[in-house]
């Protein structure tokens, strides 16, 4: 049989400081007991409200791989389907915590469950009287505002990767496979390493970013420097958003067909539509020299 948990309930889209914040209020609780986090996938919004669901963060390995770096011993992730979405309070309880063994839940204030978001951390306490025991948590706060997944998105569709990193404590990360662009790049000597965005997933504002190319196929694998351009390529009226990152003063890496992580430091500007390649070519020299010298004292 399991031993007793302390679980903690909630989306922990991006893993930001607040969720770790309450995971480590939930560990402090019950030092003795398993910390488990239950998460849902995909985000309840897109089964109950498509129109409204908001682009995630991270994806779920990503957000599994970020929870136990937490700290957290396991990671419940519910699929959640139009029948969970019909569940009762009292039906979530049974077929999700009961099985846990909580000794103790640990929520966000506003956290809702069951049919029509008619549980709260009331009611929940109710259902586990005798059994375990609810905090409820306020949003933990930056000292101006609450850190949420909302205001990291925010921050992140105007390209402000500094305030991502204050409400997250970490570099926002894309992953994808690489695939063959128009190999303009390696014609103006710039090759890049191209992923598609992945359709649910938040991407940056357009624009060219500092950041850091790193392999996922190798766990030994250098972070590498790199510019990256978030868009649709106007200079050459291009469509398609894209994401293509220029490791610096790197020619010879072969990464097509490999899994990448994309690292988002800082935005140095956004896209512009040259006269030209030539003037293309100037100004991604001197986004290489502004690259450099960020991430040199990094």
């Amino acid at each position: 049989m399991n031993p007793r948990s302390v679980v903690v309930i909630g989306n922990f889209d991006g893993v930001h400081r607040g969720h770790v914040g309450l995971l480590q209020l939930a560990r402090k609780s019950e030092p003795e007991a398993r910390l488990v986090a239950v998460t849902f996938w995909p985000h309840p919004m897109s089964v109950v409200r498509p129109d409204q669901a908001p682009d995630l963060l991270c994806s779920l390995e990503r957000r599994r791989e970020l929870l136990l770096r937490a700290g957290v011993d396991e990671v419940v992730v519910l699929d959640f389907t139009a029948e969970v979405a019909s569940w009762s309070p009292e039906e979530f309880v049974d077929r999700v915590l009961r099985p846990l063994r909580p000794v103790r839940i640990v929520v966000g204030e506003n956290f809702r469950f069951g049919f029509r978001a008619a549980g709260d951390p009331a009611l929940l306490a109710s259902l586990g009287a005798g059994e375990f025991v609810v905090d409820a948590v306020p949003l933990f706060s930056d000292g101006a505002q609450p850190s949420s997944s909302t205001l990291i998105r925010h921050a992140l569709g105007e390209g402000d990767l500094g305030r991502v990193r204050e409400l997250s404590d970490q570099v926002f990360r894309m992953t994808g496979v690489v695939v063959q662009g128009d190999q303009r790049g390696r014609e103006m000597g710039f090759p890049t390493a191209n992923i598609a965005p992945a359709d649910g997933l938040a991407v940056p504002a357009d624009g060219v970013y500092a950041g850091w190319v790193t392999r996922l196929d190798d766990p030994g694998a250098p972070r590498w420097p790199a510019a990256i351009s978030v868009g649709t390529n106007p200079t050459f009226d291009g469509v398609e958003r894209r994401v293509e990152a220029y490791v610096l003063d790197r020619d010879d890496l072969e990464l097509y067909g490999v899994e990448i992580a994309i690292d988002f430091y800082a935005r140095l500007r956004g896209q512009v539509k040259y006269r030209g390649m030539e003037a293309l070519i100037e100004q991604m020299h001197a986004d290489v020299e502004q690259v450099r010298h960020l991430l040199h004292a990094v």
